[in-house]
């Protein structure tokens, strides 16, 4: 499924402000791009043959390191080389949406973290980067585990503490229940406490009301962002601010009012994106979309979201994650293995993407 150009009309809502729930909100017009988003292609194929990869990192050698969900296994991809296994997560337990999950390397570029289902939580766990099969020290444990909406993205925000991205687990509520860690995006520091400027005291809950946020991102002026699926009414592109309350379960897509955090852009129906991971290149979001099987390109200009547009890459079938690399490329990860998809030769892929 390929779609070309595809934007606003009945196939997307743009959002960028509150409105009432009592009726459908008529959305307001999105942000002007202050410059034109760039044309992307693929320009080259890093890796190939991989078996349900989930998260991917660039490391400070030049190579960049992908998770795979149900092996466990962690490999580096070297651009003239086939991936090697650097070590293997022997406590995953992968089920359903459940595995080796989200990866990232900390800004000192001394450990590897990783979001792993395993036989009790989801947990985030770091290894030494030099040898990832060294003694691995638990940073954050407990949170919820389902055979569905187990959330697992994790990136370090530009102040140098963790963001965690959770599912609710299947049980809707938990998103609302600040004793829960499920529904939410997390904040710790790098040894996993808690910092002293959190949204609610003694907490690692940064933002609540979440059904399955599988995205982050920061841009250029430290602002995060974060897609969230929905069920089949709308999927989510938000703008995260300490505190916030994004809705789940009472409210899905726009029509949150004074209560809830209204999204910069939905995606209605969600057949058009089930957005995964999302990356930020210039102050343009890239969105990896799993059923729409497609990348989505959304300009950011300050705290709105202007037109998404669907970007016309070829037949690729599901899209996993989106990373900006150093080198100016954005890396994408199909997802094709994942027991969802229908995979093709030498699936699934990694793909360098190119901006004009």
């Amino acid at each position: 499924m390929s779609f070309h150009a595809i934007a606003g009309a009945g196939l997307l809502t743009l959002l960028t402000a509150s409105c009432s729930p009592a009726a459908t909100p008529a959305a307001p017009p999105p942000a002007t791009p202050s410059a034109v988003a760039p044309t992307i292609s693929v320009s080259s194929e890093p890796a190939r043959g991989l078996v349900s990869p989930w998260g991917l990192t660039p490391a400070p050698d030049g190579s960049a390191l992908v998770s795979e969900r149900d092996t466990g296994r962690i490999l580096r991809i070297d651009v003239n080389a086939p991936p090697v296994e650097v070590t293997r997560v022997a406590q995953t337990m992968a089920a359903g949406e459940g595995g080796l999950l989200g990866i990232a390397v900390d800004p000192t570029s001394q450990w590897l973290y990783a979001y792993v289902t395993t036989a009790d939580d989801n947990r985030v766990i770091r290894m030494p980067l030099e040898d990832p099969s060294g003694p691995r020290e638990n940073i954050l444990t407990g949170i919820p585990k389902a055979d569905i909406h187990n959330g697992g993205r994790i990136a370090f925000g530009p102040e140098g503490d963790l963001y965690v991205a959770t599912g609710d687990a299947g049980e809707p509520d938990s998103a609302q229940d600040l004793d829960s860690l499920a529904g939410k995006i997390l904040r710790t520091s790098p040894d996993g406490s808690i910092p002293r400027d959190n949204p609610f005291p003694d907490s690692a809950v940064w933002s609540l009301g979440h059904r399955n946020v599988q995205g982050l991102a920061f841009d250029s002026a430290g602002r995060l962002w974060a897609t969230e699926f929905g069920t089949n009414i709308a999927d989510e592109l938000n703008l995260i601010t300490p505190g916030g309350n994004y809705g789940w379960p009472a409210v899905e897509g726009t029509g949150g009012g004074t209560d809830y955090i209204d999204p910069q852009a939905q995606w209605a129906p969600t057949s058009l994106a089930s957005p995964s991971g999302v990356a930020i290149l210039g102050d343009v979001a890239y969105v990896a979309s799993l059923r729409g099987e497609v990348v989505w390109q959304v300009p950011l200009v300050g705290d709105r979201a202007g037109t998404p547009i669907a970007l016309d890459l070829g037949s690729l079938g599901r899209l996993r994650t989106i990373q900006a690399m150093p080198d100016g490329t954005l890396w994408l990860v199909t997802s094709n293995t994942d027991g969802r998809g229908d995979p093709r030769d030498a699936d699934d892929r990694i793909l360098a993407l190119t901006p004009a």
